[in-house]
């Protein structure tokens, strides 16, 4: 398989001049990287979608001339191929700047929902509604990614909704159904789970979830009660395994082009967008996207968007299979040569996980994971979520969530194989870590 990650060239950085020169510089040493669930780099297929998209359709989509109505097919391309990626339909398909504007967009949408059906339907002295004085209430885990937990903290803080945050279990790192059945409530208008968490790989029960919620909401709506939608992050799981919208039955599902090797812009998936489900705009402006999310679309990103989805579409099982296999050897070389020093902190037994993701701990007194990657001369990775690279040592909350001791999750450092990652470049890993171990206990 051709590598598609960054690569490191013996040709790369070195100096013009000739041998035994002044200026001679030695090579600079290998770099891997491995934190692809970080960011991908762009597909080359990608680059050339965006980079013809620049040159052929400059026009605005909504002009009538050549430049403009190319741009227009573009686009309509590009929904396509996201529908086909993920089992749904093009008109379901909405365009985005990324993954937190989705996320932001089905939070505000499902409150302002909640508000607009309780003052269309209210109530009377002799028959109150069901929820009257009440605010919507959302469901989500402990251990989502801060685009789904800082707005939701937000609305609480402001009073503007109810909030439950569900612990994940500490046998398998799961936010179990049983648990968020448990937490509805009358006014609950929302369930978001992520379909795979980005720090352990762990994927989330949600087809089960959501067909909990489905049964449930048969009986609400006999009592009068609102609906409770069902809202996913898929941002992790994309371009891992397969991702199949009438599999998980979802209301909403994100999804985030720079982690499938796309450009950083993202789509929303309404199901039955404007008939089934509703989705209320965060702009007004010029009528864009159906006026769900008005602005002039930014075709070059649309196209790369588009091209990484077919790509998805049509590789999935193979990019799935090779980077198991990476992982998997990965997880055996560190198995290897720590030994009893290794604790897998995204192992849990029985529990489904991403193909690509390996968390653990190397354990040690002074090992921990910031001082251990700082050591490291070859492995380019992280501690855990990009978004949480300026916690210091703080250990990650989804690993304490999940069970991990706050020793181990203290020294926890999460790799990230990739499409083109290779197991020769596992066994410069594994070195790199052991030497780095070594440099840290030898200064101790």
């Amino acid at each position: 398989m051709e590598a598609a990650g960054p690569r490191s060239r013996d040709a790369r950085g070195r100096a013009a001049s000739q041998p035994g020169s002044r200026a001679e510089k030695s090579p600079p040493e290998r770099k891997v990287y491995m934190d692809y669930n970080a960011t991908t780099p762009l597909e080359p297929e990608v680059i050339r979608a965006m980079t013809e998209a620049m040159q052929e359709a400059w026009g605005n989509p909504s002009s009538p001339y050549p430049a403009g109505r190319k741009a227009k097919e573009i686009i309509n391309a590009a929904r396509e191929n996201l529908a086909k990626m993920i089992g749904g339909r093009p008109q379901d398909m909405i365009f985005t700047s990324g993954g937190t504007e989705s996320n932001n967009l089905v939070i505000h949408s499902v409150v302002k929902h909640f508000h607009k059906i309780h003052a269309a339907v209210g109530g009377t002295a002799e028959h109150p509604s069901p929820v009257e004085g009440a605010l919507p209430h959302i469901i989500t885990c402990t251990v989502e990614h801060d685009s789904i937990l800082l707005p939701l903290e937000h609305l609480l803080e402001e009073r503007v909704a109810e909030v439950t945050f569900v612990p994940v279990s500490k046998v398998n790192g799961q936010a179990e159904a049983e648990d968020i059945l448990a937490a509805v409530r009358p006014a609950t208008c929302l369930v978001t789970i992520m379909l795979a968490n980005n720090e352990t790989g762990v994927i989330m029960p949600v087809p089960e979830i959501s067909r909990r919620v489905r049964a449930l909401n048969q009986q609400r709506a006999a009592g009068g009660l609102p609906g409770v939608l069902v809202h996913t992050d898929a941002a992790q799981a994309l371009g891992k395994q397969r991702v199949d919208v009438r599999d998980l039955g979802v209301d909403f599902l994100t999804v985030v082009g720079h982690k499938f090797y796309g450009p950083r812009i993202g789509a929303l998936y309404i199901r039955g967008l404007g008939e089934l489900t509703p989705l209320y705009p965060m702009l007004f402006g010029g009528g864009q996207e159906r006026n769900f999310r008005p602005g002039t679309e930014n075709t070059p990103m649309i196209a790369g968007l588009g091209k990484a989805a077919e790509l998805v579409a049509e590789n999935c099982e193979a990019y799935e299979a090779h980077m198991r296999d990476v992982r998997d050897y990965l997880e055996e070389r560190l198995a290897a040569e720590f030994g009893k020093r290794i604790h897998l902190n995204s192992q849990f037994p029985g529990t489904e996980r991403l193909p690509n993701t390996c968390n653990f701990s190397i354990l040690g007194p002074q090992l921990q994971g910031r001082l251990v990657l700082a050591q490291c001369r070859t492995l380019l990775a992280s501690m855990g979520a990009a978004c949480h690279s300026d916690h210091g040592d703080r250990p990650s909350p989804v690993l304490l969530s999940c069970g991990v001791p706050l020793d181990v999750a203290r020294n926890a450092i999460r790799l990230s194989v990739g499409r083109g990652t290779t197991r020769a470049e596992v066994d410069l890993v594994v070195q790199d870590l052991k030497q780095a171990v070594a440099r840290l206990e030898g200064q101790a």
